[in-house]
């Protein structure tokens, strides 16, 4: 089963999140996303566990736990469907084309 991790500190490194989860049973991969540029955490991650029944414990006892002072979230991870991701539109957000607009000479300012 695959695990969604949030509101984890930013210092949590993977191998201390494995160690948490490892007390409930074996884990088969645990990745802590991180930005592109900076390489810093972003303060949530994903943990993979082979065994439902034992992910489920992890996630009932886990869910709530506080790591450095902090409440982490921890619930069955769901992949978004298809066609969820919102698209980057470089034209400053409103997909109407943005600098090459025709302008309405209608109206006059002067």
């Amino acid at each position: 089963m695959n695990i969604f991790v949030g509101s984890l500190p930013f210092n949590v490194e993977e191998a201390d999140l494995r160690e948490y989860f490892e007390e409930y049973g074996e884990v088969s991969s645990v990745k802590i996303i991180t930005d592109k540029f900076t390489g810093r955490s972003k303060g949530f991650g994903f943990v993979e566990m082979p065994s439902d029944e034992f992910a489920q414990k992890a996630i009932d006892e886990l869910n709530g736990a506080k790591i450095d002072g902090r409440a982490i979230v921890v619930n069955k991870s769901e992949p978004k469907p298809e066609g969820e991701r919102k698209s980057f539109n470089r034209n400053g957000g409103n997909n109407r084309g943005g600098f090459n607009r025709e302008r309405d000479n209608s109206r006059s300012r002067y």
